[in-house]
């Protein structure tokens, strides 16, 4: 019975039924436009993971994409557990490149 059970549901899955994992949101804040995100050649996802290396201790508040100095940027907030304020970390939404970290007291 129960290998009938697993059939059933291989073949749900195989003809496309919708899958019980589903994708979630990001916990954190984000401001980012259509208009740009299609202009960027490094994804959100590669530029989140990018700024979460330079600050491996963190967690994400917020992530904006924007216009900053001519260049797109992710702007990224983490907040580290323990330390006053936030650190920001700009990822350039061209290259994946990281511009210098800001730590802003509350």
């Amino acid at each position: 019975m129960r290998n009938i059970a697993i059939v059933f549901a291989a073949a749900a899955l195989m003809a496309g039924a919708p899958s019980v994992v589903a994708a979630q949101a990001p916990a954190y804040k984000r401001d980012v436009p259509d208009s740009l995100l299609k202009a960027t050649k490094i994804t959100e996802a590669q530029a989140t993971e990018i700024a979460q290396k330079k600050v491996s201790n963190g967690t994400i508040e917020n992530l904006e994409l924007e216009r900053e100095h001519g260049k797109l940027i992710y702007s990224f907030e983490i907040k580290v557990k323990g330390k006053p304020g936030i650190t920001e970390v700009n990822v350039d939404a061209m290259t994946g490149k990281v511009g210098p970290l800001e730590h802003e007291k509350d």
